[in-house]
């Protein structure tokens, strides 16, 4: 088994600006570990986490692939965030690179068919688009649940992007690339399964779900 990272730096200030790991993320936590065997295998050479917030998801992968060459890149618009995870990295011993972006940011032409772990546990909770809007604007801590209609006004984004044929620089996953995504019930993760092979030929499946009080977790993980 292993061990989730070590967030004892981090304290109840640190939380009031940064989401703090909750059940989502141990979710998506037991399903890298799940598959941890093949991705060791695939020996991975770029790892990207969007939305790092405290930075225990990327760690966490670090710990899996254990000493090797691999590139750790973050990305969250909050730079409350991106503070948090470079210090976790630096505790659990991971080289996590964090970035204050939005989402790919900068990183878009660079790491064309070029990122191997993709990983993005996205604000899904469904709210009104406003307040998703608001959320994103702020950059605060708001950004990291307001998920606007369906809870997919952000997770739509992204996933056009991974995988826009016709838009090619935007293409991100390596050919061995495995992306995964944390969503709940009311994103309709079957759903998002079909889309994805049917209009990108992106094979797509639920690979862990469970219920966490009134949320049904879902995490989905896609490859070429």
């Amino acid at each position: 088994m292993i061990p989730t990272p070590d967030l004892s730096h981090l304290t109840s200030q640190d939380y009031q600006h940064v989401y703090e790991p909750a059940e989502d993320t141990f979710i998506l936590l037991d399903a890298l570990e799940q598959d941890a065997q093949k991705l060791q295998t695939n020996k991975p050479l770029v790892c990207l986490e969007l939305g790092s917030g405290s930075g225990c998801v990327s760690s966490f992968v670090g710990s899996i692939l254990g000493p090797t060459t691999a590139l750790y890149l973050t990305t969250d618009i909050n730079p409350f965030a991106s503070r948090c995870t470079r210090l976790t990295g630096r505790q659990n011993k991971i080289p996590l690179e964090p970035i204050t972006a939005s989402l790919f940011g900068p990183l878009l032409t660079r790491l064309h068919h070029a990122v191997d772990i993709l990983l993005f546990n996205p604000p899904y909770v469904p709210t009104d688009m406003t307040e998703a809007d608001e959320a994103q604007s702020r950059a605060g801590i708001q950004g990291s649940w307001a998920g606007g209609h369906d809870g997919m006004q952000v997770t739509d984004i992204v996933l056009d992007t991974v995988v826009a044929r016709t838009l090619l620089p935007k293409n991100l996953l390596s050919p061995t690339g495995r992306f995964y995504l944390v969503a709940v019930k009311q994103n309709d993760p079957p759903g998002i399964c079909r889309r994805m092979l049917q209009k990108h030929d992106l094979q797509s499946e639920v690979i862990l779900q469970r219920r966490a009080g009134r949320e049904h977790l879902f995490v989905i993980r896609m490859c070429r």
